[in-house]
């Protein structure tokens, strides 16, 4: 359907390109920013070849449709930059500068993201030549001067075993002023690589996209190639793919509250949610082999059906370790100290939260009631809803909070899927090849929040842009501003509070 300003979309459902109005880039702008301002959202946006150019999309979010508006226009080398009116534009006007190699005119701060040569021969933002370094004024860092104001570098090498990612904290003795983030050091060019038509290695990509959302990341390519193929799925595999999916949300949740413990030295707490985020990865194993449930889904439906015994295995388990799981939450909440030192801590505001496009645990926490399940459902969650869990306050306590009611409600969850699954085949085979000259999109309420995936198809059906939007990508200048005024004693705190994924961004 084809609105006075853009394509009206839903989700996995195809809308062909030529339904997409191209605009000018100062009409794109213009209707890009005022629907943001009008409570909308930017939801994506990507660069995507077209005619030996580069075409712009932009899908938007509306809160009163339950849909998207997608837009397009062509940049050119340069055009003008939707950031300084639009936040939520940053980072990806960062990132297509980056792989195009075109200019968004007058952003404030156009660094590179991922510190790749553009995926256009022959074209650089910020004009280097062949084997040319960045200019150092490029990538330098945002400083604060003044009397006794100092810099903190924390990584990108962190102790332990963790993904690497660089901090930079400009302090006023404790309190930090600000935080820049720097990413960047897990890119592996996955994006490339899914273009052309699907292969063997495809779904190892999506798995492998954010290791800890191997089910989130694969259903939504599932559901993307099988609206672009029309492929039926049944009940029963609808089924099963949401009890996989609250099952990562399940584990997920319980290693965030158990690492917010151990950060605030809660140590009953802390121990007792390492187990348990083991016993529920293993209640996935259990089904399909795989903790992290690789291998699992597949276009059509699901690779591993529960044969009759195993739903009654996994509620027994289930019901095990959420009486542990229960009992270890209890103890941290009613802990004053710990509370003590979550409340007041790292908090957004509902207003900083629109406009920064937050999503997820994140979002719900600052009492807005973002959630895929709810505003774009897709699968069984068209069938069955889940309550939404939100807190007012948006921190520390709030995150912890909201977590602690999602794991009660996604235990209700599985449990009655388990106890009521359908009949019916696990699988059916795509029969069709995917649809040319049109676009998807597939949204997925993972356990951090919205992952988004944009599929463009060519005259001949293959994927001409595969666009992957991790909720860490929105996520991560929350965490940012989140800092501001705070102790730099409390970042370990409020970054395990977001939880945000680096190789999820860095792709």
């Amino acid at each position: 359907m084809n609105t006075e300003c853009g394509a009206q979309a839903f989700n996995c459902i195809p809308v062909r390109l030529s339904e997409i109005p191209v605009l000018s880039p100062d009409v794109f702008r213009e209707h890009v920013v005022r629907r943001v301002a009008e409570n909308g959202r930017l939801v994506s946006l990507f660069g995507s070849p077209c005619g030996g150019g580069v075409r712009l999309y932009a899908v938007l979010g509306t809160a009163d449709s339950g849909g998207f508006t997608v837009l397009a226009a062509d940049a050119g080398d340069r055009y003008p930059a939707l950031t300084p009116y639009c936040v939520q534009a940053s980072w990806f006007e960062r990132e297509i500068a980056e792989q195009w190699g075109i200019r968004p005119e007058e952003h404030p701060w156009l660094k590179p993201l991922r510190y790749h040569r553009a995926w256009r021969a022959g074209h650089d933002a910020w004009g280097r030549g062949p084997g040319e370094p960045i200019e150092p004024s490029v990538t330098a860092f945002y400083r604060v001067e003044g009397e006794e104001v100092h810099e903190v570098a924390v990584g990108p090498v962190h102790a332990g075993i963790i993904e690497p990612g660089h901090f930079r904290f400009q302090c006023h003795g404790e309190n930090v002023m600000h935080l820049e983030i720097s990413l960047g050091y897990q890119h592996r060019g996955i994006e490339r690589r899914l273009t052309g038509e699907p292969s063997a290695r495809t779904m190892h990509y999506m798995e492998a996209l954010a290791g800890d959302t191997s089910i989130g990341h694969g259903l939504a390519y599932c559901q993307a190639m099988e609206a672009l193929t029309r492929t039926p799925v049944s009940f029963r595999a609808e089924e099963i793919r949401g009890i996989a999916l609250e099952l990562e949300r399940l584990a997920n949740h319980a290693g965030d509250l158990g690492a917010l413990s151990g950060d605030v030295g809660y140590l009953p707490t802390a121990s007792f949610c390492g187990r348990l985020r083991g016993d529920l990865l293993n209640i996935t194993a259990l089904a399909c082999g795989s903790r992290f449930g690789r291998g699992w889904l597949r276009p059509g439906g699901v690779a591993f059906d529960l044969t009759p015994d195993l739903p009654g295995q996994m509620v027994d388990r289930l019901e095990r370790t959420s009486r542990d799981l229960t009992g270890a939450i209890e103890l941290l909440f009613s802990s004053p100290s710990v509370m003590a030192r979550f409340e007041e801590t790292g908090a957004l505001t509902p207003a900083l939260c629109q406009e920064l496009g937050l999503v997820g645990v994140a979002a719900r926490a600052c009492n807005v009631g973002r959630d895929v399940r709810f505003e774009h459902p897709a699968g069984i969650y068209r069938f069955v809803s889940i309550p939404l869990t939100t807190w007012p306050t948006g921190d520390v306590f709030a995150r912890a909070q909201v977590r602690r009611g999602e794991i009660r409600q996604s235990t209700h969850f599985i449990r009655q899927r388990l106890e009521e699954l359908s009949e019916g085949p696990a699988c059916t085979a795509p029969a069709r090849p995917p649809a040319a000259d049109s676009l998807v999109i597939s949204l997925v309420e993972g356990w951090r929040g919205e992952i988004c995936h944009t599929i463009i198809t060519g005259a001949d059906g293959q994927i001409a842009r595969y666009k992957v939007v991790d909720p860490s990508f929105h996520n991560w200048m929350g965490l940012a501003l989140a800092l501001r005024g705070q102790q730099i004693s409390d970042f370990p705190l409020c970054n395990k509070s977001f939880n945000l994924s680096y190789c999820g961004f860095d792709l």
